[in-house]
């Protein structure tokens, strides 16, 4: 069977690149035992490849009052709505392992209403999803449910922010025909369903 594209773009070699960037995804490799494919896509342009991971960890890994599992569901119902594939799957891993749950999220990628979360946790995606999709149609009224449920300002921003910058992601991934490593497909899974 033929090696499947991860790209319509070139791909460099790891060892060509610059310094910083090989080391940032020699780290990732060792840290997950594989190189997700997003590092080696958005590569081919290495300015945009620092810009975009500077923005990402600015958001996902920043102290706030937003849970990382909360910040993942954000990313995998955004990116169910908008149909990205390599998000889903790849934010999908991610928010399984810190959720410590196999379902979770097929359950939000599909219909995040119906997913096993609290009212709070949907009422934040209900925001993301309709950010996402309808922009405009945001008004101060979709601010200030947030608020009744318990958000602040501060994290209204976050979820906000996380949303737009996956916007992005999703339509670079869209643009490129990234395909999601194989090896997210069962990350969360398997460990989860033996306890």
């Amino acid at each position: 069977m033929a090696e499947k594209s991860i790209s319509s773009y070139p791909i460099p070699e790891v060892d060509s690149l610059p310094v910083d960037i090989r080391d940032k995804i020699l780290a990732v490799q060792e840290k997950a035992g594989f190189i997700p494919n997003v590092f080696l896509t958005l590569a081919h342009r290495p300015e945009e490849f620092r810009a975009f991971f500077a923005y990402h960890d600015a958001l996902m890994l920043r102290d706030g009052t937003l849970s990382k599992a909360e910040r993942e569901m954000i990313v995998v119902a955004t990116s169910g709505v908008n149909q990205c594939l390599y998000c889903v799957v790849a934010h999908g891993a991610i928010l399984r392992i810190y959720q410590k749950d196999p379902l979770i999220s097929d359950q939000i990628a599909i219909d995040h209403k119906k997913a096993d979360i609290t009212d709070k946790q949907k009422v934040m995606l209900d925001f993301s999803v309709k950010l996402a999709r309808y922009p405009e149609t945001i008004t101060p009224s979709d601010h200030k449910l947030l608020q009744d449920y318990g958000f602040s300002k501060d994290e209204i921003w976050d979820i906000g922010a996380i949303t737009a910058f996956f916007a992005l992601s999703n339509r670079m991934a869209h643009l490129i025909e990234m395909r999601a490593n194989d090896e997210f497909y069962l990350m969360g899974r398997l460990s989860s369903s033996k306890k």
